[in-house]
């Protein structure tokens, strides 16, 4: 399916962020919002996505950079994964955000990969990837989800006729935090939870996030609520460079007299959005940290997992990260 070049397209570069709205308003379907573009890029070398116009937002200074606030701490959308994981200001009070960047693909593509990139990529089915009719691509079959499918990095939970997971190592970190993603759009800017960000299938099987064909997703802010607490975050992939997860966790916990006095918990690479681990929460909140209540916590983490052919082996897995997780928050 791969071809030898992509089909060209009209370059736009807008210097701000009113410009780049002008621009998906009037170009509407035929539009591509781009920054890193190491996701984009991919669907147009195998000339399976096609626009006739391509956004680059990169030069719009308004969407880089990480800002103090009064209520924390605010990552233009643009912002690169490299920065983000070598901040001192993130390191110093929002460190499993620093972590999960720094676990994103190889230090070539964090130079140039952002944060609103990493949280917007698309789903990384191959089927899908490759051009197939599948639910996802508007078709009305699920290649991975057959008995002859290749399904082993797909989820354990919530399918819903797709069964591609969320690939993003950031978005766990978010959620985990109680971040906010800050969208604009014609109708002015809304606010939207990060665990709330994300769409699975049974709400949009073509859309793995809320935003609209018109919006962009310019910021994120992570309050002070959860600076400076225990963090925990942890990747398995088939190799360390580069690869997806086939399972991650990011763990943010508030200790007292080492009691488990509040936590969030969220993975990826089990769910087609990053899964948030409320049963977990509410089955260690106010228990002491040993072995009992995270292996208690392992076991709460799979309840309802439902695998696939090839991909019984992330039961075990997830269990084990969550049981880390606990423990060594």
């Amino acid at each position: 399916m791969t071809k030898d070049m992509m089909r060209g397209f009209d370059l736009y570069q807008p210097a701000n962020l009113e410009n780049a709205l002008n621009l998906t308003a009037r170009l509407g379907k035929d539009a591509w919002l781009m920054a890193g573009g190491n996701d984009s890029l991919d669907w147009f070398k195998d000339r399976v996505k096609n626009p006739v116009a391509l956004i680059d937002l990169l030069a719009i200074d308004s969407l880089k950079g990480i800002r103090e606030t009064a209520e924390g701490i605010e990552i233009g959308a643009t912002t690169t994964l490299t920065e983000i994981a070598n901040s001192d200001l993130v390191k110093s009070r929002y460190n499993l955000l620093a972590e999960a960047a720094s676990h994103v693909a190889s230090p070539q593509i964090r130079n140039v990969s952002t944060i609103g990139g990493n949280l917007c990529q698309d789903a990384r089915c191959w089927y899908y990837r490759a051009g197939l009719d599948c639910y996802r691509a508007g078709g009305k079959k699920c290649y991975a989800d057959t008995p002859e499918g290749m399904n082993r990095e797909h989820c354990l939970f919530a399918a819903d006729r797709c069964v591609a997971v969320s690939p993003s190592d950031t978005a766990p970190a978010l959620v985990a935090l109680d971040a906010t993603c800050l969208i604009h759009g014609p109708e002015g800017q809304r606010s939207v939870k990060a665990e709330d960000f994300f769409i699975g299938p049974a709400v949009d099987i073509e859309r793995m996030t809320v935003l609209e064909e018109n919006e962009i997703l310019t910021a994120i802010q992570i309050p002070d609520r959860w600076a400076g607490a225990n963090f925990y975050f942890e990747k398995v992939a088939d190799r360390n460079t580069w690869d997806f997860a086939l399972v991650n966790v990011a763990c943010a916990m508030r200790l007292n007299n080492g009691t488990i006095e509040d936590v969030r918990i969220a993975c990826s690479g089990v769910e087609c959005v990053p899964k948030r681990l409320t049963v977990v929460e509410s089955v260690v909140k106010g228990s002491p940290v040993d072995d009992e209540i995270a292996a208690l916590a392992g076991k709460s983490a799979i309840r309802g997992a439902t695998p696939l052919n090839y991909n019984h082996f992330k039961i075990p897995l997830l269990e084990n990260l969550v049981k880390r997780a606990i423990r060594n928050s």
